[in-house]
């Protein structure tokens, strides 16, 4: 076994990166969300249950959670390469992969695995490029630029911030820490989904969701210098899973009931606006994505701190995977559209094989690319 003193770190960037392929299926064959293709059949009412649960249950951690530990990394990565050497180092691993996509891959997909295109070929791209429609193109990608964002800006604020280094909480985090966590996340995603409800987004940044994505990226700053992740208490983790996992599960299926979710058929009220379902389901998802957050921090560290080669073969490929799943997905999907089952069993096919697909390309092809050989994982253990 190949044993590492925070593997698992990057067991849970994979374990996420894996759950965004997941996601990215779902919405194919859910119709809920957006993504390049959908194939939506006729969806019983367990199958819509599923997919709802599956998606909205996901949304609440899985994008935070990356955040989080990409903001645990970026101190001592700053510390160690200098403020020139830091934003280098993040222009080319972030900065790169994101604007290849958006040059490269993102009209690949829109204009020959899609045909969104009517026009001829050589209209298309000069209208994608010189009409900067390539700006709006991240796809996936958009973690990428967010991130390359939130990195430049701490560079900038880092010796300035009220909440220094040497104001750092040295106590591993507790019960009311994480109901601070969850009240001020709460109301910021409300406030933003005022006037950025669920499934708006500008320039692909779903700004619906950046409350947690910041607060958590900060939080992960903050938790660096005393390595308090590290140290999140295992019990308290056991219990943050538990909490979410059945009184949680409990209150979002109430939340929706009583919401009148099924009974008015439209989750519109859940989305945003000054409505009591949008603060109800805001609360539900800061409270889970903190719990589930935490919770898995404590339990791999505590239970999933080793990696065999082949995990770590995986681990290795998983930012490849997230860059480049994208056609890949969409392409197995088109492919897979005549099959006639249900669209629950597509989604559990089309997944495994997009994600075996990803993984094998990642490992044998996407590696011996030099873009991608250079460029490490943005949070990846040698930062540290």
């Amino acid at each position: 076994m190949v044993e590492q003193r925070s593997g698992y770190i990057d067991n849970i960037r994979l374990g996420m990166i894996v759950l965004v392929v997941l996601v990215h299926a779902a919405v194919t064959y859910s119709g809920i969300g957006s993504w390049y293709y959908k194939d939506v059949g006729k969806l019983s009412i367990i199958e819509t249950l599923l997919f709802l649960f599956f998606q909205s249950f996901t949304q609440s951690y899985f994008m935070g959670l990356l955040f989080l530990l990409a903001g645990y990394m970026v101190p001592r990565a700053l510390e160690k390469k200098g403020p020139g050497g830091f934003l280098r180092d993040r222009l080319v691993r972030l900065g790169g992969p994101a604007l290849f996509y958006m040059l490269a891959i993102n009209p690949f997909i829109s204009y020959f695995l899609i045909g969104q295109a009517k026009r001829p070929f050589l209209d298309y791209f000069a209208s994608y490029y010189l009409g900067l429609r390539f700006v709006g193109g991240s796809g996936p990608l958009w973690f990428a630029l967010a991130l390359l964002v939130f990195s430049v800006i701490y560079t900038v604020v880092q010796r300035r911030l009220i909440l220094g280094n040497k104001h750092n909480q040295q106590r591993p985090y507790g019960v009311l820490d994480l109901i601070g966590l969850i009240v001020l996340i709460t109301v910021c995603t409300f406030l933003v989904r005022l006037v950025q409800p669920i499934d708006t987004s500008i320039l692909n940044m779903q700004f619906c969701f950046f409350s947690q994505y910041i607060i958590f990226f900060i939080v992960g700053t903050m938790a660096a210098q005393e390595r308090l992740l590290d140290r999140v208490d295992y019990r308290l983790g056991v219990r943050c899973l538990q909490i979410a996992l059945v009184p949680g599960i409990i209150f979002w299926v109430l939340m929706l009931v009583i919401g009148g979710a099924f009974s008015l058929g439209s989750v519109a009220a859940f989305k945003g606006g000054f409505h009591w379902q949008s603060l109800a389901y805001a609360f539900w998802e800061s409270t889970n994505g903190v719990l589930i957050s935490f919770g898995l921090i404590a339990v791999f560290r505590e239970r999933l701190n080793k990696q065999n080669n082949f995990i770590k073969q995986m681990s290795n490929a998983s930012f490849a995977v997230y860059a480049f799943h994208a056609p890949i997905l969409v392409a197995i999907s088109k492919i897979m559209q005549p099959w006639c089952t249900t669209p629950l069993i597509k989604f559990i096919g089309v997944s495994v094989i997009a994600l075996i697909v990803s993984f094998g390309l990642a490992h044998l092809i996407l590696k011996r690319i030099p873009l991608f050989y250079t460029v490490k994982p943005p949070i990846r253990l040698s930062d540290k």
